[in-house]
Protein backbone atom coordinates (compact mmCIF):
# COMPACT_ATOMS: atom_id res chain seq x y z
CA UNK A 1 0.00 0.00 0.00
CA UNK A 2 2.81 2.34 0.99
CA UNK A 3 4.58 1.33 -2.17
CA UNK A 4 1.61 2.36 -4.29
CA UNK A 5 1.36 5.67 -2.53
CA UNK A 6 5.08 6.32 -3.07
CA UNK A 7 4.80 5.51 -6.78
CA UNK A 8 1.75 7.76 -7.12
CA UNK A 9 3.49 10.60 -5.37
CA UNK A 10 6.59 10.11 -7.50
CA UNK A 11 4.50 10.12 -10.69
CA UNK A 12 2.68 13.32 -9.70
CA UNK A 13 5.98 14.98 -8.79
CA UNK A 14 7.42 13.96 -12.15
CA UNK A 15 4.44 15.47 -13.96
CA UNK A 16 4.76 18.71 -11.98
CA UNK A 17 8.48 18.79 -12.79
CA UNK A 18 7.86 18.26 -16.48
CA UNK A 19 5.18 20.94 -16.50
CA UNK A 20 7.58 23.33 -14.73
CA UNK A 21 10.33 22.61 -17.26
CA UNK A 22 7.84 23.11 -20.10
CA UNK A 23 6.80 26.50 -18.70
CA UNK A 24 10.40 27.61 -18.28
CA UNK A 25 11.26 26.47 -21.80
CA UNK A 26 8.25 28.21 -23.29
CA UNK A 27 9.08 31.45 -21.45
CA UNK A 28 12.66 31.36 -22.70
CA UNK A 29 11.52 30.69 -26.26
CA UNK A 30 8.92 33.45 -26.06
CA UNK A 31 11.47 35.93 -24.81
CA UNK A 32 14.49 35.10 -26.95
CA UNK A 33 12.59 33.89 -29.99
CA UNK A 34 10.52 37.06 -30.27
CA UNK A 35 13.52 39.27 -29.56
CA UNK A 36 15.48 37.48 -32.24
CA UNK A 37 12.68 38.05 -34.79
CA UNK A 38 12.43 41.70 -33.82
CA UNK A 39 16.17 42.13 -34.34
CA UNK A 40 16.00 40.48 -37.72
CA UNK A 41 13.18 42.79 -38.79
CA UNK A 42 14.96 45.86 -37.48
CA UNK A 43 18.14 44.82 -39.27
CA UNK A 44 16.21 44.36 -42.53
CA UNK A 45 14.68 47.84 -42.50
CA UNK A 46 17.88 49.83 -43.26
CA UNK A 47 18.70 47.59 -46.21
CA UNK A 48 15.15 48.01 -47.51
CA UNK A 49 15.38 51.76 -47.15
CA UNK A 50 18.77 51.87 -48.83
CA UNK A 51 17.85 49.53 -51.67
CA UNK A 52 18.28 51.36 -55.00
CA UNK A 53 14.97 52.26 -56.67
CA UNK A 54 14.92 52.42 -60.43
CA UNK A 55 13.75 55.72 -61.87
CA UNK A 56 11.07 55.18 -64.50
CA UNK A 57 10.12 57.66 -67.22
CA UNK A 58 7.16 57.25 -69.56
CA UNK A 59 6.88 59.44 -72.68
CA UNK A 60 3.55 59.81 -74.45
CA UNK A 61 2.37 61.71 -77.49
CA UNK A 62 3.23 62.38 -81.10
CA UNK A 63 6.26 62.56 -83.41
CA UNK A 64 8.06 65.01 -81.09
CA UNK A 65 8.08 62.29 -78.46
CA UNK A 66 9.47 59.89 -81.08
CA UNK A 67 12.19 62.40 -81.99
CA UNK A 68 11.29 62.86 -85.67
CA UNK A 69 13.73 65.32 -87.24
CA UNK A 70 16.70 64.42 -85.05
CA UNK A 71 19.18 62.48 -87.17
CA UNK A 72 20.59 60.84 -84.02
CA UNK A 73 17.12 59.48 -83.19
CA UNK A 74 17.32 60.72 -79.60
CA UNK A 75 14.83 63.56 -79.73
CA UNK A 76 14.14 65.55 -76.60
CA UNK A 77 13.25 62.40 -74.64
CA UNK A 78 16.61 60.79 -75.32
CA UNK A 79 18.46 63.97 -74.40
CA UNK A 80 16.49 64.32 -71.18
CA UNK A 81 17.34 60.71 -70.28
CA UNK A 82 21.05 61.33 -70.91
CA UNK A 83 21.01 64.31 -68.54
CA UNK A 84 19.12 62.37 -65.87
CA UNK A 85 21.50 59.43 -66.18
CA UNK A 86 24.44 61.72 -65.52
CA UNK A 87 22.70 63.43 -62.62
CA UNK A 88 21.23 60.33 -60.95
CA UNK A 89 24.35 58.22 -61.59
CA UNK A 90 22.11 55.42 -62.86
CA UNK A 91 20.30 54.66 -66.08
CA UNK A 92 16.57 55.43 -65.96
CA UNK A 93 14.07 52.90 -67.26
CA UNK A 94 12.34 54.51 -70.26
CA UNK A 95 9.11 53.65 -72.05
CA UNK A 96 8.79 55.82 -75.16
CA UNK A 97 5.20 55.30 -76.28
CA UNK A 98 5.01 58.18 -78.77
CA UNK A 99 3.23 57.62 -82.09
CA UNK A 100 4.00 59.68 -85.19
CA UNK A 101 1.03 61.75 -86.31
CA UNK A 102 -0.94 61.06 -83.16
CA UNK A 103 -3.70 63.50 -82.17
CA UNK A 104 -5.28 63.99 -78.76
CA UNK A 105 -8.27 61.75 -79.51
CA UNK A 106 -5.92 58.85 -80.29
CA UNK A 107 -3.82 59.45 -77.19
CA UNK A 108 -6.99 59.46 -75.06
CA UNK A 109 -7.63 55.93 -76.36
CA UNK A 110 -4.02 54.81 -76.01
CA UNK A 111 -3.79 55.61 -72.28
CA UNK A 112 -6.76 53.28 -71.65
CA UNK A 113 -4.95 50.25 -73.08
CA UNK A 114 -4.05 47.64 -70.45
CA UNK A 115 -0.33 47.48 -71.21
CA UNK A 116 0.00 51.27 -71.47
CA UNK A 117 -1.77 51.68 -68.12
CA UNK A 118 0.64 49.18 -66.57
CA UNK A 119 3.62 51.21 -67.72
CA UNK A 120 2.02 54.46 -66.57
CA UNK A 121 1.48 52.92 -63.12
CA UNK A 122 5.22 52.32 -62.79
CA UNK A 123 6.24 55.85 -63.83
CA UNK A 124 7.97 58.43 -61.65
CA UNK A 125 7.72 61.03 -64.43
CA UNK A 126 5.47 61.25 -67.49
CA UNK A 127 6.35 63.46 -70.47
CA UNK A 128 3.69 64.44 -73.01
CA UNK A 129 3.73 66.17 -76.40
CA UNK A 130 0.28 66.40 -77.93
CA UNK A 131 -1.87 69.02 -79.66
CA UNK A 132 0.41 70.05 -82.52
CA UNK A 133 -1.31 67.77 -84.99
CA UNK A 134 -4.72 68.80 -83.65
CA UNK A 135 -4.00 72.46 -84.36
CA UNK A 136 -1.65 72.50 -87.35
CA UNK A 137 -2.98 69.52 -89.34
CA UNK A 138 0.17 69.66 -91.49
CA UNK A 139 -0.21 73.43 -91.78
CA UNK A 140 -3.61 73.32 -93.42
CA UNK A 141 -5.41 74.92 -90.48
CA UNK A 142 -3.17 77.96 -90.59
CA UNK A 143 -2.98 78.28 -94.36
CA UNK A 144 -6.78 78.24 -94.60
CA UNK A 145 -7.38 79.91 -91.27
CA UNK A 146 -10.93 80.02 -90.03
CA UNK A 147 -11.58 81.18 -86.47
CA UNK A 148 -14.71 79.06 -86.06
CA UNK A 149 -12.95 75.92 -87.30
CA UNK A 150 -9.93 76.51 -85.06
CA UNK A 151 -12.19 77.13 -82.07
CA UNK A 152 -13.95 73.84 -82.71
CA UNK A 153 -10.62 72.01 -82.97
CA UNK A 154 -9.49 73.59 -79.71
CA UNK A 155 -12.68 72.62 -77.89
CA UNK A 156 -12.31 69.00 -78.98
CA UNK A 157 -8.63 69.00 -78.03
CA UNK A 158 -9.31 70.35 -74.53
CA UNK A 159 -11.96 67.68 -73.96
CA UNK A 160 -9.47 64.98 -74.99
CA UNK A 161 -6.70 66.53 -72.90
CA UNK A 162 -8.87 66.27 -69.80
CA UNK A 163 -9.67 62.65 -70.62
CA UNK A 164 -5.95 61.92 -71.01
CA UNK A 165 -4.98 63.53 -67.73
CA UNK A 166 -7.83 61.96 -65.78
CA UNK A 167 -6.92 58.52 -67.08
CA UNK A 168 -3.23 59.00 -66.24
CA UNK A 169 -3.86 60.34 -62.73
CA UNK A 170 -6.33 57.54 -62.03
CA UNK A 171 -3.64 55.00 -62.95
CA UNK A 172 -0.87 56.88 -61.12
CA UNK A 173 -1.56 59.84 -58.84
CA UNK A 174 2.03 60.24 -57.65
CA UNK A 175 3.96 60.65 -60.92
CA UNK A 176 4.80 64.17 -62.08
CA UNK A 177 3.38 64.98 -65.51
CA UNK A 178 5.18 67.43 -67.80
CA UNK A 179 3.11 68.73 -70.69
CA UNK A 180 5.33 70.26 -73.39
CA UNK A 181 3.81 73.35 -74.99
CA UNK A 182 3.73 74.15 -78.71
CA UNK A 183 6.18 76.29 -80.66
CA UNK A 184 5.23 78.00 -83.93
CA UNK A 185 6.95 76.55 -87.01
CA UNK A 186 4.91 78.82 -89.31
CA UNK A 187 6.08 82.25 -88.18
CA UNK A 188 6.71 83.29 -91.79
CA UNK A 189 2.93 83.22 -92.37
CA UNK A 190 2.51 86.24 -90.12
CA UNK A 191 2.32 88.50 -93.19
CA UNK A 192 -1.26 87.26 -93.58
CA UNK A 193 -2.33 86.87 -89.94
CA UNK A 194 -0.87 86.51 -86.48
CA UNK A 195 0.01 82.82 -86.23
CA UNK A 196 1.91 83.60 -83.07
CA UNK A 197 -1.31 84.65 -81.39
CA UNK A 198 -3.08 81.45 -82.48
CA UNK A 199 -0.35 79.27 -81.00
CA UNK A 200 -0.06 81.39 -77.85
CA UNK A 201 -3.81 81.14 -77.27
CA UNK A 202 -3.65 77.37 -77.75
CA UNK A 203 -0.83 77.15 -75.22
CA UNK A 204 -2.71 79.38 -72.78
CA UNK A 205 -5.81 77.19 -72.65
CA UNK A 206 -3.61 74.09 -72.40
CA UNK A 207 -1.77 75.61 -69.42
CA UNK A 208 -5.12 76.40 -67.79
CA UNK A 209 -6.16 72.75 -67.97
CA UNK A 210 -2.77 71.53 -66.71
CA UNK A 211 -3.04 73.90 -63.74
CA UNK A 212 -6.11 72.02 -62.48
CA UNK A 213 -4.06 68.85 -61.89
CA UNK A 214 -1.91 68.85 -58.77
CA UNK A 215 1.10 66.93 -60.13
CA UNK A 216 1.04 68.35 -63.68
CA UNK A 217 3.35 71.05 -65.02
CA UNK A 218 3.07 73.00 -68.27
CA UNK A 219 6.47 73.52 -69.94
CA UNK A 220 6.52 76.38 -72.51
CA UNK A 221 8.69 76.09 -75.63
CA UNK A 222 7.26 78.91 -77.75
CA UNK A 223 9.94 81.41 -76.74
CA UNK A 224 12.77 78.97 -77.51
CA UNK A 225 11.95 78.98 -81.23
CA UNK A 226 10.38 82.41 -81.62
CA UNK A 227 13.35 84.51 -82.73
CA UNK A 228 15.29 81.93 -84.75
CA UNK A 229 12.77 79.27 -85.67
CA UNK A 230 14.46 78.20 -88.92
CA UNK A 231 17.72 77.48 -87.12
CA UNK A 232 16.00 74.88 -85.00
CA UNK A 233 13.76 73.16 -87.54
CA UNK A 234 14.37 69.97 -89.51
CA UNK A 235 14.29 70.07 -93.31
CA UNK A 236 10.52 69.48 -93.25
CA UNK A 237 10.16 72.92 -91.60
CA UNK A 238 7.88 71.47 -88.97
CA UNK A 239 9.74 69.16 -86.60
CA UNK A 240 12.71 70.31 -84.51
CA UNK A 241 16.21 69.36 -85.59
CA UNK A 242 18.80 68.07 -83.15
CA UNK A 243 19.47 71.54 -81.75
CA UNK A 244 15.77 72.28 -81.47
CA UNK A 245 15.25 69.15 -79.43
CA UNK A 246 18.21 70.10 -77.28
CA UNK A 247 16.52 73.40 -76.45
CA UNK A 248 13.40 71.53 -75.32
CA UNK A 249 15.41 68.99 -73.31
CA UNK A 250 17.32 71.75 -71.53
CA UNK A 251 14.03 73.34 -70.56
CA UNK A 252 12.51 70.09 -69.25
CA UNK A 253 15.43 68.31 -67.56
CA UNK A 254 16.04 70.74 -64.66
CA UNK A 255 12.38 70.45 -63.66
CA UNK A 256 12.60 66.71 -63.04
CA UNK A 257 13.34 65.80 -59.44
CA UNK A 258 13.72 62.39 -57.81
CA UNK A 259 14.37 61.14 -54.30
CA UNK A 260 17.38 59.26 -55.66
CA UNK A 261 18.87 62.42 -57.19
CA UNK A 262 22.62 62.35 -56.54
CA UNK A 263 22.85 66.13 -56.28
Amino acid sequence: MNKVRVMGTTFIAALIGLFFLFCVGWALYDYYGEKSSDIELEEAKPSERNAPKEFTLVALGDSLTRGTGDETGKGYVGLVVEELEERFKSKPLVHNLGVKGQVSKELAKQVKQVEIKRQIQSADVILITIGGNDLFQQGQTLYDYDFAVTSELQEEYLKNLNLILKEITTSNNSATIFMIGLYNPFIELDEDYDTNKIVRDWNAVTADVIATYENAVFVPTFDLFQLSVNEYLYSDKFHPNKEGYRLIAERVSPLIQWEGDAK
